[in-house]
């Protein structure tokens, strides 16, 4: 197609905004076609079909499902708490290195760490289907943590312990009030999440917000949790987490030895 000179060129509608807020709608449209999908067909289906399964994927059956997964989320609070650090760590990141360096890190990043979690299925013997966005999100975190280091970055405390209760608990709660317990924390997390929007510095702290360097936070997110998963499993694919991750770090030294003038001085403005 030709442009005529001097004619400014249309944008559409997905044009205007950006990558990371795309990835958002698209992760939102999926996790409502998702629920379509278990309701017609079985969440067994829906776990064959589109979650990433070790044992499937080592057969080469199901390989499309290293995309599909990177999409899916069965719970809302997944979905949300997903999707609320891709749009504050996804629109930092975009800003920094462009829409379709940030868009390729985001990618990789999440087929990376899907396949780190189909060799950790293999090497525990596990074969327990996995799904969610935040392998690709680590990669992002990743590429952060070494061109902007010494940023300033506020971890949301307060949900992460609150998960990590409902994990630990759940066993040793009676099955007649675990459905209680189960709404009590999610209504709990979800109130320290939209504290954070508040204007009153106390409201706000009902998050238990702690302020980090950008360099830090990866550990943190990972470490603990990595920890714990030894003595108590837990529903979160760290092996994933740490794929992602290694994408974005090994992306993030790739840019500042190629553009080493540019990261220097984006370090120092973010500190």
């Amino acid at each position: 197609m030709i442009r005529a000179y001097g004619i400014p060129e249309r944008k559409n509608f997905f044009s205007r905004i950006s990558a990371t807020n795309q990835l958002i709608i698209a992760n939102v449209v999926f996790y409502f076609a998702s629920i379509i999908i278990i309701t017609s067909f079985g969440e067994q289906f829906f776990l064959d079909n589109f979650a990433l399964t070790p044992g499937l994927i080592l057969q080469g059956k199901t390989l499309w499902t290293l995309i599909t997964s990177m999409f899916s989320h069965l719970l809302f609070f997944h979905v949300f708490a997903n999707m609320f650090s891709l749009f504050f760590i996804g629109n930092f990141l975009e800003r920094i290195i462009g829409r379709k360096r940030f868009f390729l890190v985001y990618l990789i990043s999440g087929l990376i760490g899907g396949m780190f979690f189909v060799v950790s299925g293999l090497i525990f013997n596990n074969d327990i289907s996995g799904v969610g966005a935040s392998g690709a999100i680590f990669g992002l975190l990743g590429v952060l943590a070494v061109l902007v280091p010494y940023s300033k970055i506020y971890l949301i405390a307060g949900p992460l312990i609150l998960i990590l209760l409902n994990v630990v608990l759940n066993p040793f709660i009676p099955s007649g009030f675990a459905p209680i317990f189960d709404m009590t924390m999610n209504i709990l997390i979800f109130l320290m999440i939209f504290s954070l929007f508040s204007l009153n510095p106390g409201i706000r702290r009902i998050a238990v917000p702690v302020e980090l360097r950008m360099w830090l936070l990866p550990i943190i997110a990972i470490v603990p949790l990595v920890i714990i998963s030894f003595f108590v499993p837990l529903p979160i694919g760290n092996s994933a987490h740490i794929g992602g991750l290694l994408v974005g770090l090994l992306y993030g030294f790739y840019l500042r030895q190629r553009f080493p003038n540019k990261t220097r001085m984006l370090s120092r403005h973010f500190q």
